[in-house]
């Protein structure tokens, strides 16, 4: 599902970044000159405005401990200024929230994509029970600038220590698991960071150099790295989008969900499995989210377009989620208004994901040792 697909939060009122020259769109996604932007941001001479983006905070002394026993990661022992990510699944192991998590030592802050604060709050205030936190809806205070450098803007410290989340998907987290087999994954350049500022000073980063959504997104597909916004749908669970990499500590307390993610990790496959495609741009054509991947030949499908972006050195590219058996070299195609589009699978999930646990072969009842 698209981001533009989600509702956004509309009462900061328009962003001054929607009143710059060029700017397309409230947050702009491109100023006008979409590849150049996203080289800058690249560069990390760039920023991009996040403002339709949700924040929420828990306070108390409780606080980190609650938000281990109820999600997928392990972060009851973050200390101040530290970084995470960690999902909240339902009792089937399917995806409901994503969160990137910033702890300063009094309040944990909450990141999340346009439209999911509100459900994310009433969900945890749900789960509240007896326990030590306070929870608020903090996203009218505070906007969120995306970066994949330092720019020259001071985040906000309202408890001393500056909220910069910085993205753990470069490399796999300690009690992770990556699925892909490559010997370098493209997710070590993503040095990409999100800052909070006071809304008050958003006009102030907007004389920055910046960067529309489109760049981000192109960057992000070249990563390999799943968005909650783009790639989850209704059935999603972590695997099937490499997300036990970044966002899932495998040998953690229970949390809902958990049996699931263990199951499919040590004696099964995930029934999908996340793919890049390079797209043929001879028709000059970017399938939408949701276009059907087919097989070469073929109008049945196998599978969705969940991103397409124009990278500015890879060209069109997309991300998908297709069936699990379908083979590494089988010849695929996008279908994108009536038209076929020439896809090569880039593998990140293989097809013999999971089923990590060696479980020995039990004699039957009643065998006969030879």
């Amino acid at each position: 599902m698209s981001s533009e697909d989600r509702p956004l939060n509309l009462s900061k009122g328009a962003s001054p970044f929607a009143s710059l020259p060029g700017a397309v769109g409230s947050p702009p996604e491109h100023y006008g000159n979409p590849l150049g932007e996203q080289k800058r941001l690249a560069e990390g001479t760039a920023i991009v405005d996040l403002s339709h983006h949700g924040v929420v905070t828990v306070s108390g002394p409780d606080r980190l401990s609650w938000l281990d026993s109820l999600t997928s990661q392990s972060i009851k022992g973050m200390k101040p200024g530290d970084s995470s990510e960690t999902l909240q699944l339902d009792i089937n192991g399917r995806l409901e929230y994503a969160m990137r998590v910033i702890d300063d030592g009094d309040t944990t802050w909450l990141l999340v994509d346009a439209g999911e604060a509100e459900g994310l709050l009433a969900w945890l205030t749900k789960m509240r029970f007896m326990l030590r936190v306070e929870l608020a809806d903090r996203s009218d205070d505070f906007v969120t600038i995306g970066s994949l450098g330092t720019p020259a803007i001071e985040a906000a410290a309202p408890n001393g220590v500056p909220l910069v989340w910085n993205d753990p998907w470069r490399s796999v987290v300690q009690g992770g698991h990556q699925y892909a087999h490559v010997a370098e994954h493209p997710g070590v350049e993503w040095t990409y960071s999100e800052r909070l500022i006071e809304s008050a000073a958003s006009a102030e980063a907007s004389a920055l150099p910046v960067a529309g959504l489109l760049a981000l997104e192109a960057l992000r597909v070249a990563a390999w790295r799943p968005r909650f916004a783009t790639e989850v749908d209704e059935r999603s669970i972590p695997h099937e989008l490499d997300w036990l990499r970044s966002a899932v500590h495998l040998t953690k307390g229970c949390y809902r969900g958990q049996e699931t993610v263990a199951k499919v990790h040590n004696l099964g496959h995930p029934p999908r499995r996340l793919v890049m495609l390079h797209l043929d741009g001879s028709d000059g054509v970017l399938p939408a989210a949701g276009s059907p991947v087919v097989l070469a030949g073929s109008d049945d499908p196998i599978g969705v377009v969940t991103t397409a972006a124009m990278h500015f050195e890879l060209g069109p590219i997309a991300l998908a989620v297709i069936k699990r058996n379908t083979e590494h070299d089988a010849e695929l195609s996008v279908l994108a208004d009536d038209i076929r589009i020439a896809a090569a699978q880039e593998v990140i999930v293989p097809r013999d994901a999971g089923a990590e646990a060696n479980v020995p072969r039990l004699p039957r009842l009643g065998a006969v040792r030879r």
